[in-house]
């Protein structure tokens, strides 16, 4: 495939497997408007690794294979927003803000974010509220938008204070805890945390 890497196909197969063991045809179908939709819009050249697959769709397989629906469509969700946040934000013509100060940062920079990027991610995490309630409207929507939302927040608010860039810097030159698949991981478990909480 070509979005993918040989050991990202087989996390992928690994994550869509315990998606439809868990949840069944439904659970496959969200998983997968997640990963056609975020990988149609990204300009990315390079392909998924296993790594890159797990940290965007690990928790959710978790959650799936678990038996929760509102933690596996709040992890995609989050997921999704913040895909679609950083792949239509890196289109907008005005330089992104740092989430934490509003200082202008150059376009690409962990944290910064622009109003195009937010709508996109809102749109993100619209699209997955809907299709989840679609699918299983034995539960409500907003938990799954909120955690499409707060997912997409939660992933800017740690780029802008433990990610590094390439090098392993952060932008005030503090010690980078965090690679951008660490970040991911958090925000997609932030994300089915709250779309749980939620929905309880």
């Amino acid at each position: 495939m070509k979005w993918l890497t040989g050991g990202g196909a087989l996390a992928a197969l690994a994550v869509g497997g315990a998606t439809v063991w868990g949840l069944g045809w439904r659970g496959g179908v969200l998983l997968l408007a997640f990963f056609v939709t975020s990988s149609a819009i990204s300009r990315a050249s390079p392909k998924r690794t296993a790594r890159q697959v797990l940290a965007n769709g690990g928790v959710a397989a978790l959650a799936a294979a678990l038996g929760s629906w509102p933690a596996f469509a709040g992890a995609l969700a989050a997921a999704t927003s913040d895909t679609w946040a950083t792949e239509i934000g890196s289109r907008s013509r005005t330089p992104p803000r740092l989430i934490t100060t509003r200082q202008m940062v150059p376009p690409g920079t962990s944290g910064g974010m622009t109003a195009l990027g937010t709508v996109g991610g809102v749109a993100g995490a619209a699209l997955m509220a809907g299709l989840a309630a679609l699918l299983d409207t034995s539960r409500p929507w907003a938990a799954v938008a909120a955690a499409g939302i707060g997912g997409m927040l939660i992933d800017s608010l740690i780029g802008a204070t433990l990610q590094g860039d390439e090098r392993g810097v952060r932008l005030d030159r503090g010690f980078a805890w965090l690679d951008n698949d660490a970040v991911n991981l958090a925000a997609t478990t932030a994300g089915a945390a709250i779309a749980w909480t939620v929905a309880r």
